[in-house]
């Protein structure tokens, strides 16, 4: 039966296995548990135990990578498969390439590798070992040359496993340590870049595999592609799988290696670097860090653009060898190389998403001893923001926790290790929790960025703010098949206003963190820069940080010191001016503001410009009243949560007695109560802590101390209705 092959992910198999649909299954003949003889392209033979799957689709066979190497096929090829019989097997011998010595050290970390293998007499097996004086493991061909008690088996950990006295001639180390195949990296190795991934195949597996399918249509190939987004998102990783699962040579190039200040030298460099490729194509071209190889409007940059451009320009002289470039900044790559012809498509491989970090997390975890309570779909929930390079420290770094502890548990100063402790070592939740502390989110880094523990449960009282706000920032989050089923294009933009202390920081961080967002905070102040056009740059880098790490929440604390009515003599050269129209240009959506919500709290919303409250912009006003009795009886239950309350504390009574009390009130109440408790603790020397408790006269000594910060509602009115206030704050 023919079927068409898709790569396995390895976090869903190991070694020998393959995944059909249960129609599939019934047509081969099969049940699950059985073996398959698979057959490739050019005839080679593999056996892979067959097992059931749901999203396979029926005409599919997924084969995992062991698979593919023995049967020497790839991904999108045509295998033929039938029902097989194997049998554990007694004994196997295997040939070994010429000039590789057959030491017993060699013979037994074969056995390791092919225990649990289906094979057939005959077929080439790559196996990973470190070759020579390489210590990294590398895939080394070996040859079944015998088998009993069939010539269809299974290595069992029973079965003797032989070198033939004879090398294999047709096999070639040369090929594995100096030539293709030195590299590991495959598509189960990029997670979370699924669709990243489709396009860069597109892009380098067709022209490579199929060029006759570009003359039959009548255009030219694709010369290459440029990759660009954050740091660490796998833009390397991808041209590296691709050449890897291709077969084709590998050649790296890392812009800031080749760069020389010496004229020619550079170009010189490049010339060299695709005579290689074309001497050995099908070849992959790696241009790393293409901004710093060609630069826009460098002087020295201009002479390795021209001979860029030629290189790429020379399609016969090429020949199979397809350019991939990586950037970080593509507004910085010489605009020369960004038209069709060369770099013929832009593919920006954002941060990954809360699926994408899971399976970031299970492909550096495959090989790692987790206990049962580490959880990788919560910690996916929990790391926004993380690139794929950040997971893997992440990972890196619980296991260094794990590493600490054994220090701490166990003597090491002899150098010697218990095997039971070793067979023991795990990794815990408690490691990387600790772990998860300590490694920051690299794409965030230049704004400050926060993950809120803040749940609606801690914000007392605001009941119909909350809800407000709910509709208008997580419902498009949680429910986007219902906004579109009914046309309705979610809100920009959220304006909070109302008295200070209020909780419109609080409403934020917590509308944040329920609709699992990064939460991005700016302070107005912080952006003012004196210098013309540093402002706007830094309002527009804050929103292409939250584009690029959505779902996200950009909160503009105090946005009326930030973003005034323009118009007004405020003393600062126009900066705020510019400032507004900077915001109206993102919130406008010249680039869509997908998954990115703003949201802003001012006290004085008489002060900000009209056009940024007009619909499309921040079209939600939202007031924060000051809390009634029920709201201040929820924010003192609230802050008292936790505290060793005595019999005598009466929160209703309480909430009665501080009319006018904002919620920043109530909560320095409490925390003043709690002082006193501990400055009577001191003072009178009670002896055990257990019996200090927050009485009744503790808080009547807070509330006698601390009077309302404001006015309240009344004095907020007042400052209303002498100001020249938009008409949809009236109420």
């Amino acid at each position: 039966m023919e079927l068409t092959v898709e790569p396995l992910p390895r976090q869903r198999g190991g070694d020998g296995l393959a995944h059909v649909a249960r129609e599939t299954m019934a047509d081969l003949g099969v049940e699950s548990g059985d073996y398959l003889l698979v057959r490739g392209p050019e005839g080679d033979r593999a056996v892979a135990q067959v097992l059931p799957s749901n999203d396979v689709d029926d005409g599919a066979i997924r084969l995992d990578e062991q698979v593919r190497r023995t049967g020497r096929v790839e991904a999108g090829e045509s295998v033929t498969a039938e029902r097989t019989t194997v049998e554990s097997a007694d004994r196997v011998e295997v040939a070994l390439p010429a000039g590789l010595g057959a030491e017993e050290g060699l013979k037994l970390a074969l056995r390791e590798e092919l225990i649990g293998q289906a094979v057939v007499v005959g077929q080439t097996v790559p196996v990973s070992l470190a070759v020579g004086s390489r210590e990294e493991a590398q895939y080394l061909p070996v040859r079944i040359a015998a088998a009993r008690p069939s010539d269809r088996v299974v290595v069992r950990d029973w079965t003797r496993v032989q070198l033939s006295p004879d090398a294999d001639a047709g096999l070639s180390l040369d090929a594995v340590v100096g030539g293709r195949g030195g590299t590991e990296v495959t598509y189960e190795d990029v997670g979370g870049l699924d669709a990243e991934l489709e396009q860069v195949r597109e892009m380098v597996e067709l022209p490579v595999r199929h060029p006759e399918l570009f003359d039959v249509l009548g255009v030219a190939p694709p010369s290459g592609v440029l990759l660009h987004g954050p740091p660490g998102t796998g833009k390397t990783l991808m041209a590296r799988a691709v050449a890897a699962e291709l077969d084709a040579s590998f050649v790296e190039v890392s812009g800031p290696e080749v760069a020389s200040a010496y004229r020619g030298e550079s170009e010189e460099r490049l010339r060299e670097v695709f005579e290689e490729a074309a001497a050995n194509d099908p070849a992959v071209v790696l241009l790393d860090d293409l901004e710093s190889l060609a630069p826009r409007d460098d002087e020295a940059g201009g002479r390795v653009v021209a001979q860029l451009v030629s290189l790429l320009d020379d399609r016969a002289e090429r020949g199979r060898v397809t350019v991939v470039g990586t950037t970080d900044r593509l507004d910085t790559v010489d605009p020369a190389l960004r038209r069709p012809g060369r770099f013929d498509r832009e593919i920006e491989v954002g941060v990954p998403d809360r699926d994408g970090r899971e399976e970031i997390l299970r492909i550096h975890t495959r090989w790692m001893p987790l206990d049962d309570d580490v959880d990788l779909a919560r910690l996916a929930a929990v790391t926004h923001g993380f690139v794929g390079a950040d997971l893997e420290n992440l990972v890196r770094e619980s296991a260094m926790c794990t590493l600490r502890r054994l220090r701490a548990d166990a003597d090491l100063a002899d150098g010697t290790l218990d095997a039971d402790l070793l067979a023991s070592l795990s990794v815990s939740d408690d490691d990387v929790r600790t772990a998860l502390r300590s490694v920051e989110p690299s794409a965030l880094r230049e704004v400050f960025v926060e993950v809120p523990e803040v749940a609606w449960d801690d914000v007392g009282g605001l009941e119909d703010t909350k809800e407000r706000l709910q509709e208008t920032v997580q419902w498009p989050l949680e429910y986007p098949e219902a906004f579109d089923r009914v046309g309705l294009t979610p809100a920009n933009g959220v304006l909070l206003y109302g008295p200070p202390g209020t909780g419109k920081t609080l409403l934020a961080k917590a509308v944040a963190n329920e609709s699992q967002s990064n939460f991005i905070s700016v302070k107005g102040p912080e952006l003012l820069d004196k210098y013309v056009g540093e402002s706007e740059k830094g309002v527009r880098e804050i929103f292409e940080k939250a584009r690029a790490n959505a779902p996200a929440v950009v909160f503009f604390d105090e946005i009326d010191a930030l973003a005034g009515e323009r118009g007004r003599n405020r003393g600062d050269a126009g900066v705020s001016e510019r400032v507004v129209s900077q915001l109206l240009t993102e919130l406008d959506g010249l680039e869509e503001l997908e998954d990115v919500v703003v949201v802003a709290t001012t006290n004085r919303p008489e002060l900000l410009d009209d056009a940024l409250l007009r619909p499309g912009r921040l079209d939600r006003h939202v007031h924060v009243p000051t809390p009634d009795e029920a709201a201040r009886r929820e924010i003192f239950a609230v802050h008292t949560r936790g505290k060793p309350l005595a019999d005598d504390v009466d929160l209703d009574d309480l909430a009665r007695r501080t009319e006018g009390y904002v919620g920043a009130d109530v909560e320095a109440v409490c925390r003043e109560a709690a002082t006193v408790a501990v400055r009577s603790f001191v003072r009178t020397g009670t002896p055990r802590v257990e019996e200090l408790d927050v009485t009744a006269a503790h808080f009547e000594r807070a509330l006698e101390s601390l009077d309302p910060s404001s006015l309240g509602d009344e004095r907020f009115a007042a400052d209303r209705r002498g100001a020249d206030w938009p008409s949809e704050f009236e109420e």
